[in-house]
């Protein structure tokens, strides 16, 4: 299990190993190498989302490897709704948009662990409609 940051600010480092176990786990993945290949290109993909201290912030609760894989990428000018980012994605690793989306949902729930409530509000405040579903949470609008 991960263990999230603690409004308290303490928190227990999450290894990269740790952090595949619980990819390949919670999506389902057969081998840690499909879990690897999930992880990078969810990570690639939101690395492109974002930008700025959020993306740093965010980088700095990932382990090394991962938060190399989230920051490695020039983030986009054109930000991407959350369903176009599982389309594009889709796109980009050959997979479906169903099983797409349950690649990045798998992750991005996992990232949100990592991160805790706080700057987990911050990085969907930054990302377009949509996303809030992909990270486990409920996305609540207000009536027009």
């Amino acid at each position: 299990m991960l263990t999230q940051r603690q409004p308290s600010g303490t928190e227990r480092a999450v290894t990269h190993a740790q952090l595949l176990e619980h990819v390949r786990y919670e999506g389902a993945y057969p081998t840690r190498e499909r879990a690897e290949e999930v992880l990078c290109a969810v990570l690639s993909a939101l690395g492109r989302q974002l930008s700025g201290d959020v993306r740093e912030e965010l980088a700095a609760c990932l382990p090394g490897e991962a938060a190399r894989v989230l920051t490695g990428e020039i983030p986009d000018t054109v930000p991407l709704t959350g369903s176009s980012f599982v389309h594009d994605l889709a796109a980009r690793t050959g997979g479906t948009p169903a099983t797409t989306r349950w690649d990045a949902g798998t992750v991005l729930a996992a990232v949100g662990r990592l991160a805790g409530d706080d700057l987990l509000d911050r990085v969907l405040a930054r990302l377009p409609r949509g996303y809030a579903l992909l990270f486990g949470r409920a996305e609540l609008t207000t009536a027009a």
